[in-house]
Protein backbone atom coordinates (compact mmCIF):
# COMPACT_ATOMS: atom_id res chain seq x y z
CA UNK A 1 0.00 0.00 0.00
CA UNK A 2 1.60 3.60 -0.99
CA UNK A 3 1.81 6.17 1.34
CA UNK A 4 -0.58 8.02 -0.61
CA UNK A 5 -3.14 5.31 -0.19
CA UNK A 6 -2.29 4.83 3.34
CA UNK A 7 -2.94 8.65 4.02
CA UNK A 8 -6.22 8.39 2.71
CA UNK A 9 -8.44 7.50 5.81
CA UNK A 10 -6.53 10.24 7.94
CA UNK A 11 -7.40 12.85 5.10
CA UNK A 12 -10.60 11.94 5.21
CA UNK A 13 -11.00 11.86 8.92
CA UNK A 14 -9.42 14.99 9.57
CA UNK A 15 -11.88 16.97 7.39
CA UNK A 16 -15.21 14.71 9.49
CA UNK A 17 -15.53 18.07 11.76
CA UNK A 18 -18.02 15.62 13.78
CA UNK A 19 -15.41 12.69 13.92
CA UNK A 20 -12.84 15.24 15.08
CA UNK A 21 -14.43 16.76 17.96
CA UNK A 22 -15.25 12.94 18.83
CA UNK A 23 -11.46 12.51 19.09
CA UNK A 24 -10.26 15.36 20.86
CA UNK A 25 -13.14 14.02 23.42
CA UNK A 26 -11.76 11.33 23.65
CA UNK A 27 -8.01 12.33 24.31
CA UNK A 28 -9.40 14.31 26.42
CA UNK A 29 -10.97 11.71 28.82
CA UNK A 30 -7.63 9.95 28.10
CA UNK A 31 -5.26 12.86 29.51
CA UNK A 32 -7.70 12.95 32.39
CA UNK A 33 -7.91 9.56 33.12
CA UNK A 34 -3.58 9.42 33.03
CA UNK A 35 -3.51 12.35 35.07
CA UNK A 36 -6.05 10.44 37.88
CA UNK A 37 -3.44 7.34 37.13
CA UNK A 38 -0.30 9.08 38.29
CA UNK A 39 -2.28 11.04 40.80
CA UNK A 40 -1.38 14.39 39.09
CA UNK A 41 -5.08 15.37 39.38
CA UNK A 42 -7.83 14.33 41.68
CA UNK A 43 -5.49 13.10 44.61
CA UNK A 44 -8.28 13.48 47.00
CA UNK A 45 -11.14 11.62 45.63
CA UNK A 46 -11.43 9.61 49.06
CA UNK A 47 -10.98 12.16 51.28
CA UNK A 48 -13.90 14.47 52.48
CA UNK A 49 -13.51 17.88 51.30
CA UNK A 50 -17.25 19.79 52.29
CA UNK A 51 -20.26 19.15 54.09
CA UNK A 52 -22.42 16.24 52.85
CA UNK A 53 -24.73 16.38 49.81
CA UNK A 54 -23.57 19.78 49.21
CA UNK A 55 -25.22 21.02 45.61
CA UNK A 56 -22.67 21.60 42.36
CA UNK A 57 -21.79 25.50 42.93
CA UNK A 58 -18.54 27.71 42.83
CA UNK A 59 -17.04 25.49 45.69
CA UNK A 60 -17.64 21.99 44.99
CA UNK A 61 -18.25 22.12 40.70
CA UNK A 62 -20.26 18.91 40.63
CA UNK A 63 -21.38 19.11 44.70
CA UNK A 64 -20.23 16.46 47.21
CA UNK A 65 -21.93 12.64 48.34
CA UNK A 66 -23.00 11.16 51.48
CA UNK A 67 -19.37 11.26 52.93
CA UNK A 68 -18.80 15.02 51.56
CA UNK A 69 -16.13 13.65 48.72
CA UNK A 70 -15.94 15.49 45.68
CA UNK A 71 -18.13 13.96 42.87
CA UNK A 72 -15.67 15.58 40.81
CA UNK A 73 -12.85 14.06 41.76
CA UNK A 74 -14.74 10.79 41.93
CA UNK A 75 -15.95 11.08 37.92
CA UNK A 76 -12.28 11.83 37.34
CA UNK A 77 -11.23 9.03 38.54
CA UNK A 78 -13.94 6.62 37.03
CA UNK A 79 -12.62 7.89 33.82
CA UNK A 80 -9.87 6.06 34.50
CA UNK A 81 -11.38 3.05 35.45
CA UNK A 82 -13.42 3.05 31.98
CA UNK A 83 -9.86 3.49 30.32
CA UNK A 84 -8.24 0.97 31.98
CA UNK A 85 -11.04 -1.49 31.77
CA UNK A 86 -11.63 -0.38 28.22
CA UNK A 87 -8.42 -0.76 26.61
CA UNK A 88 -7.24 -3.63 28.81
CA UNK A 89 -10.41 -6.02 28.07
CA UNK A 90 -9.99 -5.16 23.90
CA UNK A 91 -6.31 -5.76 24.06
CA UNK A 92 -7.14 -9.53 25.60
CA UNK A 93 -10.21 -9.84 23.06
CA UNK A 94 -8.99 -8.63 19.84
CA UNK A 95 -6.14 -11.03 20.02
CA UNK A 96 -7.95 -13.98 20.57
CA UNK A 97 -10.37 -12.70 17.87
CA UNK A 98 -7.93 -12.53 15.23
CA UNK A 99 -6.05 -15.93 16.08
CA UNK A 100 -9.17 -17.97 16.03
CA UNK A 101 -10.69 -16.34 12.58
CA UNK A 102 -7.49 -16.82 11.21
CA UNK A 103 -7.20 -20.43 11.50
CA UNK A 104 -11.05 -20.70 10.78
CA UNK A 105 -10.48 -18.65 7.62
CA UNK A 106 -7.64 -19.56 6.61
CA UNK A 107 -7.87 -23.96 6.48
CA UNK A 108 -11.62 -24.10 6.20
CA UNK A 109 -12.92 -27.61 6.91
CA UNK A 110 -12.91 -29.15 10.19
CA UNK A 111 -11.01 -26.39 11.79
CA UNK A 112 -13.37 -24.23 10.63
CA UNK A 113 -16.40 -25.86 12.08
CA UNK A 114 -14.47 -26.61 15.12
CA UNK A 115 -13.77 -23.15 15.44
CA UNK A 116 -17.02 -22.05 14.54
CA UNK A 117 -18.93 -24.40 17.00
CA UNK A 118 -16.85 -22.86 19.64
CA UNK A 119 -17.83 -19.59 18.84
CA UNK A 120 -21.86 -20.22 18.38
CA UNK A 121 -22.01 -22.11 21.41
CA UNK A 122 -20.25 -19.16 23.61
CA UNK A 123 -22.21 -16.83 21.99
CA UNK A 124 -25.74 -18.40 22.48
CA UNK A 125 -24.93 -17.99 26.52
CA UNK A 126 -26.39 -14.49 27.73
CA UNK A 127 -23.72 -12.39 27.58
CA UNK A 128 -24.07 -10.87 30.84
CA UNK A 129 -24.83 -13.59 32.42
CA UNK A 130 -21.58 -15.39 31.28
CA UNK A 131 -19.88 -12.08 32.53
CA UNK A 132 -21.03 -12.01 35.79
CA UNK A 133 -20.74 -15.71 36.16
CA UNK A 134 -16.53 -15.24 35.21
CA UNK A 135 -16.53 -12.27 37.49
CA UNK A 136 -17.78 -13.93 40.58
CA UNK A 137 -15.23 -16.82 39.85
CA UNK A 138 -12.47 -14.51 39.58
CA UNK A 139 -13.33 -12.12 42.29
CA UNK A 140 -14.30 -8.31 42.76
CA UNK A 141 -11.42 -6.15 41.64
CA UNK A 142 -10.32 -4.43 38.40
CA UNK A 143 -8.18 -7.08 37.33
CA UNK A 144 -10.68 -9.64 37.34
CA UNK A 145 -13.14 -6.97 35.39
CA UNK A 146 -10.94 -7.02 32.70
CA UNK A 147 -10.48 -10.45 32.36
CA UNK A 148 -13.82 -11.32 32.52
CA UNK A 149 -15.05 -9.05 30.13
CA UNK A 150 -11.97 -9.77 27.78
CA UNK A 151 -11.80 -13.57 27.03
CA UNK A 152 -16.02 -13.21 26.85
CA UNK A 153 -15.77 -10.63 24.33
CA UNK A 154 -14.01 -12.35 21.22
CA UNK A 155 -16.57 -13.28 19.69
CA UNK A 156 -17.88 -10.94 16.90
CA UNK A 157 -13.97 -9.98 15.99
CA UNK A 158 -13.47 -13.90 15.38
CA UNK A 159 -16.70 -13.78 12.99
CA UNK A 160 -15.66 -10.41 11.08
CA UNK A 161 -12.07 -11.40 10.65
CA UNK A 162 -13.35 -15.23 9.82
CA UNK A 163 -15.18 -13.75 7.10
CA UNK A 164 -12.78 -11.30 5.68
CA UNK A 165 -10.03 -14.04 5.42
CA UNK A 166 -11.78 -16.45 3.41
CA UNK A 167 -12.67 -13.98 0.72
CA UNK A 168 -8.76 -12.95 0.85
CA UNK A 169 -8.03 -16.42 0.42
CA UNK A 170 -9.44 -16.61 -2.88
CA UNK A 171 -7.47 -13.81 -4.67
CA UNK A 172 -3.95 -13.87 -6.30
CA UNK A 173 -1.97 -12.68 -4.05
CA UNK A 174 -2.54 -15.72 -1.99
CA UNK A 175 -1.89 -17.93 -4.51
CA UNK A 176 0.90 -16.36 -5.61
CA UNK A 177 2.34 -16.62 -2.45
CA UNK A 178 1.74 -20.10 -2.47
CA UNK A 179 2.90 -20.50 -5.41
CA UNK A 180 6.40 -19.38 -4.24
CA UNK A 181 6.74 -21.41 -1.48
CA UNK A 182 5.43 -18.98 1.45
CA UNK A 183 4.47 -20.67 4.44
CA UNK A 184 0.71 -20.84 6.19
CA UNK A 185 2.26 -18.42 8.75
CA UNK A 186 3.82 -16.59 6.54
CA UNK A 187 0.99 -15.94 4.22
CA UNK A 188 -1.49 -15.29 6.91
CA UNK A 189 0.63 -12.77 9.07
CA UNK A 190 2.19 -11.10 6.28
CA UNK A 191 -0.08 -11.38 3.34
CA UNK A 192 -3.78 -11.55 4.98
CA UNK A 193 -3.63 -9.86 7.97
CA UNK A 194 -2.71 -6.36 7.06
CA UNK A 195 -5.51 -6.53 5.15
CA UNK A 196 -7.92 -7.19 7.29
CA UNK A 197 -6.63 -4.50 10.20
CA UNK A 198 -9.15 -2.21 9.21
CA UNK A 199 -12.14 -4.25 10.18
CA UNK A 200 -9.97 -4.93 13.41
CA UNK A 201 -9.79 -1.35 14.04
CA UNK A 202 -13.47 -1.42 13.63
CA UNK A 203 -13.99 -4.14 16.14
CA UNK A 204 -11.96 -2.96 18.76
CA UNK A 205 -13.63 0.49 18.79
CA UNK A 206 -16.56 -1.58 19.40
CA UNK A 207 -15.33 -3.65 21.64
CA UNK A 208 -14.24 -1.01 23.65
CA UNK A 209 -17.60 0.97 23.74
CA UNK A 210 -19.19 -2.72 25.23
CA UNK A 211 -16.37 -3.11 27.40
CA UNK A 212 -17.05 0.16 29.62
CA UNK A 213 -20.77 -0.39 29.73
CA UNK A 214 -20.56 -4.01 30.83
CA UNK A 215 -17.80 -2.81 33.34
CA UNK A 216 -20.20 0.17 34.88
CA UNK A 217 -23.23 -3.18 34.97
CA UNK A 218 -20.97 -5.37 36.77
CA UNK A 219 -20.11 -2.51 39.26
CA UNK A 220 -23.39 -1.54 39.64
CA UNK A 221 -24.40 -5.12 40.44
CA UNK A 222 -21.47 -5.06 43.17
CA UNK A 223 -19.25 -8.19 41.28
CA UNK A 224 -17.21 -5.84 39.11
CA UNK A 225 -14.31 -2.63 40.49
CA UNK A 226 -14.85 -2.40 44.36
CA UNK A 227 -13.62 0.28 46.44
CA UNK A 228 -12.69 2.38 43.42
CA UNK A 229 -15.05 4.86 42.31
CA UNK A 230 -16.35 3.21 39.17
CA UNK A 231 -19.31 5.23 37.24
CA UNK A 232 -21.01 2.29 38.24
CA UNK A 233 -20.26 2.48 41.70
CA UNK A 234 -20.82 5.71 42.10
CA UNK A 235 -24.65 4.66 40.18
CA UNK A 236 -25.46 2.65 42.54
CA UNK A 237 -24.88 5.27 45.14
CA UNK A 238 -26.44 7.91 43.97
CA UNK A 239 -29.83 5.81 44.01
CA UNK A 240 -30.27 5.89 47.34
CA UNK A 241 -28.99 9.75 47.72
CA UNK A 242 -31.49 10.26 44.67
CA UNK A 243 -34.56 8.81 46.21
CA UNK A 244 -34.05 9.49 50.07
CA UNK A 245 -32.36 13.08 49.78
CA UNK A 246 -32.89 13.96 46.65
CA UNK A 247 -29.48 14.75 45.58
CA UNK A 248 -29.20 13.91 41.70
CA UNK A 249 -25.65 15.27 41.06
CA UNK A 250 -23.43 12.12 41.44
CA UNK A 251 -26.11 10.66 39.70
CA UNK A 252 -26.24 12.69 36.76
CA UNK A 253 -22.64 13.48 36.67
CA UNK A 254 -21.56 9.12 36.69
CA UNK A 255 -24.13 9.31 34.07
CA UNK A 256 -23.70 11.97 32.09
CA UNK A 257 -19.70 11.32 31.91
CA UNK A 258 -20.95 7.74 30.85
CA UNK A 259 -22.69 8.82 27.69
CA UNK A 260 -20.10 11.25 26.49
CA UNK A 261 -17.50 9.44 26.37
CA UNK A 262 -19.81 6.01 24.75
CA UNK A 263 -21.15 9.10 22.33
CA UNK A 264 -17.54 10.09 21.62
CA UNK A 265 -16.92 6.48 20.32
CA UNK A 266 -19.85 5.48 18.67
CA UNK A 267 -19.25 8.81 16.72
CA UNK A 268 -15.67 7.96 15.94
CA UNK A 269 -16.65 5.09 14.98
CA UNK A 270 -18.80 5.46 12.45
CA UNK A 271 -16.46 8.01 11.27
CA UNK A 272 -13.82 5.41 11.16
CA UNK A 273 -15.47 2.33 9.39
CA UNK A 274 -16.58 5.44 6.21
CA UNK A 275 -13.03 6.24 6.43
CA UNK A 276 -11.36 2.33 6.01
CA UNK A 277 -14.29 1.11 3.66
CA UNK A 278 -12.26 1.04 0.63
CA UNK A 279 -15.46 1.13 -1.50
CA UNK A 280 -15.81 4.77 -0.53
CA UNK A 281 -15.10 7.97 -2.61
CA UNK A 282 -12.02 10.31 -2.06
Amino acid sequence: MTAWKASRPLRKLLRDKLAFAALAVILLYAATGLLALFHLAATHYRDSVGPAYSPPGADYLLGTDVLGRSVLERVVHGARIALVVGFVSTGIAIPIGILFGLLAGFYKKRVDDVIVWFYTTVDSIPYILLVLALALILGKGLISVCIAIGITSWVGACRVVRGEVIKQTELDYVQAARAMGAGDIRIMMRHILPNVLHMVLIQASLLFVEAVKIEVILSYLGVGVQGEPSWGVMIDDARIELIGRGAWWQFASATGAMFLLLLAFNVFNDALRDALDPKSAE
